[in-house]
C-alpha cells in the first residue's frame, strides 16, 4: 500500500478512542440520527484492525498504532516495567530529567525507541504545526511523539491542563487560558445524568431502570463524557490559535478520547451510562467536524478515528456463561521460585522481582556464587512449567524467538524467565487487580478514515502496524 502525501490535506486529525469496539458501534448506530459517528459510518472508509502482539489493555497498543512497528522495536511493552537496578516498578515513560508543567509527573517520550506519526510528519514538513491533546498522560505523550510542538493532558490532582517540559512550547497558551477562564471548573460542576429516557437505552442495569444514574463530574472526570468535551474544545482552540490547516504546509492534530463509563467492567457495553458515553462522543465528534468544515473547508482536512482495546470482556460475564477464565499471580509464582532456589542453593535472595510475564533473577548473586545463568534459567523454567495455567516457560532470550512473544517483548525489559499462559488464564500482579492481562486472544479495533478530498483509500485489510501508512507514506 502506498498512499502519497503529494496531495496531503492541510490538516490531519488522528483520534485514538479508548475502549471503542466495532460491536458497540454497530449496536448503537440506530441512535445516531446525526453526529460525527453517524457521518463516519456513512462516509468514511472503515475496517477492523488486529494487533500482531499480545495486548494487555495498556498503551502498548497506542505505541504500535503510532509507530507502525511492534513492541520489540518501539520498546513500549506494558505501561509498567521492572527495573533491575532498584528492583522497583516504574512507568514506561518515566523520566527523572523531564520536569512537569502543572503536574508532579516526570514523563517524556525519551524511552520510545521508534519514530511516531508525529515524528515522521516533522521530518517531512519541518514547519508543520503538531499538537496532541488527551485525557491520560502516557497516551497523549505517545500521540505527540518526540517532536510535537506541545501536548496537553488533564492532571488527575488539579483537574487542569498540564504537560511535560520535554516539548519546546511547554503548556500552550490555549491550555493556560482554559485553565484560567473557568471553563474546566464549569464542566467539573456538572451533574452527569442520562441524555435520554432511561428505558430508551438498550442495556440499562436493574438499578438504572429504577433510579437512572447520576455522577458529579468532578468525581469521575476521566470516565465522564465531559473529558471528551474538554479534549475536543481545547483541540479546536489550538487549531484556531495556531491557524492549523490554513497554509500550504500540512499540520497534525492528535487527540485521545474514551468510551468507558465509571462502572464499566469491559469494553462491551453493559449499562445505560456506558451507552450514554457513546451518544455524547457522537455529538462531540460531530461538533469537531462541523467546526473544521466552517474554519478550513471540508476538502482541506481528513479525520482518522481508531479504537483501542482497554478492558476486554467482563470476567464476571464470562464466568456466568461458564466460559473458563482463571487468574495467574506472577508475584506468587516469583515468590515460590525464590523458595525453590533457596532449597537448592541456600538461603539467599535469588529472585529480584517480577512483572507481567517476566521473572527476574538476582544476576549479581548468581555471578558471585559462580553459577551458570543459562542453566539456572532453564531450571527455573522447568519448575514453572509445573504451575497450573502455564503453557510454556522459557529463558528470556528463547522467548524473544517465540512466534507471538517475539513481537511482544523488548530486550531491555525482558526477564530471565518468561511465561506464556494457557488459554482462559489472565495475568495478575497482586491479589486485588489484574494490572497486566491479556485481554483477548486476538482483539481488534474499529478504524474510520474520513476525507473531504478525493484521496485514495486502502483496498485490502489492515493491521495495527499499517495505520501509520494511512497518514505517512513510507
Amino acid at each position: 500500500m502506498c498512499l502519497s502525501l503529494s496531495a496531503a490535506p492541510r490538516l490531519t486529525v488522528v483520534a485514538v478512542v479508548d475502549g471503542m469496539t466495532t460491536e458497540n458501534l454497530t449496536m448503537l448506530r440506530p441512535f445516531w440520527q446525526q453526529g460525527g459517528l453517524r457521518t463516519l459510518s456513512e462516509e468514511a472508509f472503515q475496517t477492523s484492525i488486529a494487533y500482531p502482539h499480545l495486548v494487555y489493555g495498556g498503551n502498548e497498543t497506542t505505541a504500535t498504532l503510532m509507530t507502525g512497528v511492534t513492541p520489540d522495536r518501539h520498546g513500549y511493552t506494558m505501561d509498567i516495567y521492572f527495573q533491575r537496578q532498584d528492583r522497583k516498578q516504574h512507568a514506561m515513560l518515566e523520566d527523572e530529567t523531564a520536569h512537569g508543567i502543572g503536574t508532579s509527573l516526570r514523563l517524556s517520550p525519551r524511552h520510545l525507541l521508534s519514530q511516531t506519526i508525529s515524528d515522521r510528519m516533522r521530518l517531512r514538513y519541518p514547519d508543520a504545526k503538531i499538537y496532541a491533546v488527551g485525557i491520560l498522560p502516557e497516551t497523549t505523550i505517545l500521540l505527540a511523539g518526540h517532536t510535537a510542538n506541545a501536548c496537553c493532558w488533564l492532571d488527575a490532582s488539579s483537574q487542569q491542563w498540564c504537560t511535560t517540559a520535554s516539548y519546546a512550547e511547554g503548556l500552550p497558551s490555549a491550555a493556560y487560558e482554559q485553565n484560567q477562564n473557568g471553563r474546566i471548573a464549569a464542566l467539573m460542576a456538572h451533574e452527569w445524568h442520562p441524555r435520554l429516557d432511561i428505558l430508551t437505552y438498550s442495556h440499562p442495569t436493574t438499578q438504572e431502570q429504577k433510579k437512572g444514574f447520576s455522577y458529579a463530574v468532578k468525581d469521575v472526570l476521566y470516565r465522564s463524557p465531559e473529558a471528551n468535551t474538554l479534549v475536543i474544545e481545547l483541540a479546536l482552540e489550538l487549531q484556531k490559535q495556531q491557524k492549523m490547516g490554513i497554509d500550504a504546509t500540512p499540520d497534525l492534530l492528535m487527540i485521545q478520547l474514551h468510551t468507558l463509563s465509571p462502572k464499566a467492567e469491559s469494553d462491551q457495553i453493559n449499562s445505560a451510562e456506558h451507552e450514554d458515553i457513546y451518544l455524547r462522543l457522537n455529538q462531540d465528534l460531530g461538533f469537531l467536524m462541523d467546526q473544521l468544515d466552517r474554519r478550513i473547508g471540508r476538502s482541506n482536512y481528513q479525520l482518522l478515528v481508531v479504537g483501542r482495546p482497554i478492558m476486554g470482556a467482563s470476567i464476571q460475564a464470562m464466568r456466568e456463561l461458564q466460559i473458563p477464565v482463571q487468574q495467574f499471580n506472577t508475584d506468587r509464582a516469583a515468590a515460590l521460585t525464590g523458595t525453590y532456589l533457596m532449597a537448592l542453593y541456600g538461603h539467599e535472595r535469588w529472585v529480584d522481582g517480577s512483572y507481567g510475564q517476566s521473572i527476574y533473577l538476582n544476576r549479581t548473586l548468581i555471578e558471585q556464587k559462580r553459577l551458570n545463568l543459562e542453566a539456572l534459567q532453564r531450571q527455573v523454567s522447568n519448575f514453572l512449567m509445573e504451575f497450573e495455567g502455564v503453557q510454556i516457560a522459557m529463558p528470556g532470550l528463547d522467548a524473544m524467538r517465540y512466534p507471538l512473544l517475539g513481537s511482544t517483548l523488548c530486550k531491555r525489559h525482558t526477564g530471565d524467565v518468561v511465561l506464556m499462559l494457557q488459554p482462559g488464564w489472565q495475568l495478575m500482579q497482586d491479589e486485588e487487580q489484574a494490572v497486566d492481562r491479556v485481554i483477548d486472544d486476538n482483539p481488534t479495533s474499529p478504524l474510520f478514515l474520513w476525507s473531504g478530498s478525493l484521496r485514495p483509500m486502502p483496498q485490502h485489510s489492515l493491521s495495527a502496524i499499517d495505520v501509520v501508512e494511512l497518514i505517512i507514506d513510507k
